[in-house]
């Protein structure tokens, strides 16, 4: 047991090590550089569609991890934008209508049913840089026949973008089911963005709430695969998942 825990354990520090190293190279093809070009209207709305983009998503299902449990992945995120805004808001054209997110996160289980989780995210598209955190509490455990339900917590901080401070809090609910190695899972959830951009314009702060919608499926085959789908206000995003969980 000792060895197999041992050799798990450096896996899970490959997985954090190799993709730590990879972010950074990372292209970067558009910069939002000239967000004082906005009117008030359309810095709302790309608040909005930034925050859909850059909350934390947990992509995982709700059943607890337990004391001993442990997630660790390696995440890529999409999400759909009004390329209209995002060229306004840049000195560049986007060639596609998402912004492209890839992540570092990992998930600990603790007592009482808690969990915490932290995350490190590049842009694939942009500048843009994320650094999250959750706090998980489990409601309800789940069984044969009962599914499990779980609250969660989370905040985010966005980077990389000069004059504008862009920040993500969120309040989520997640039910899933286990069956043998599947593990579907469905949540609501409401996301608050706020945005302040200094010295561009004159613009004021904007503080959006939307509402959150979003299904997934984890498949455990050794190797943990999860898909989720998820509707941030008028936004979709899609992400998947390979890591370990135990």
């Amino acid at each position: 047991m000792k060895f197999r825990m041992s050799n798990v354990t450096r896996l899970c520090a490959t997985v954090v090590a190799t993709s730590i190293l990879l972010l950074p190279a990372l292209s970067r093809a558009g910069t939002l550089d000239s967000l004082g070009a906005l009117n008030q209207d359309q810095f709302s709305d790309l608040t909005e569609n930034l925050g859909a983009g850059t909350h934390y998503k947990g992509v995982s299902p709700g059943e607890g991890q337990g004391l001993l449990g442990f997630d660790v992945g390696v995440v890529l995120s999409s999400t759909e934008i009004d390329e209209n805004l995002f060229d306004a808001g840049s000195n560049g054209s986007f060639d596609s209508g998402q912004i492209n997110l890839a992540r570092v996160q990992v998930l600990k289980g603790l007592p009482f049913g808690l969990d915490i989780g932290a995350s490190l995210t590049k842009s694939i598209d942009t500048d843009i840089s994320i650094v999250g955190a959750e706090v998980r509490y489990s409601l309800i455990d789940g069984g044969i026949l009962t599914p499990s339900l779980a609250v969660r917590a989370s905040y985010s901080q966005m980077e990389g973008v000069d004059d504008l401070d862009l920040s993500n809090g969120a309040l989520e609910l997640t039910v899933s089911k286990g069956f043998v190695m599947l593990t579907p899972f469905a949540g609501v959830g409401i996301v608050q963005t706020r945005a302040k951009l200094d010295g561009e314009g004159g613009l004021d702060s904007e503080t959006v709430e939307q509402n959150k919608l979003y299904v997934g499926l984890t498949i455990n085959l050794g190797v943990a695969i999860t898909v989720e789908a998820d509707q941030t206000g008028d936004y979709q995003s899609y992400s998947a998942k390979a890591g370990l969980r135990f």
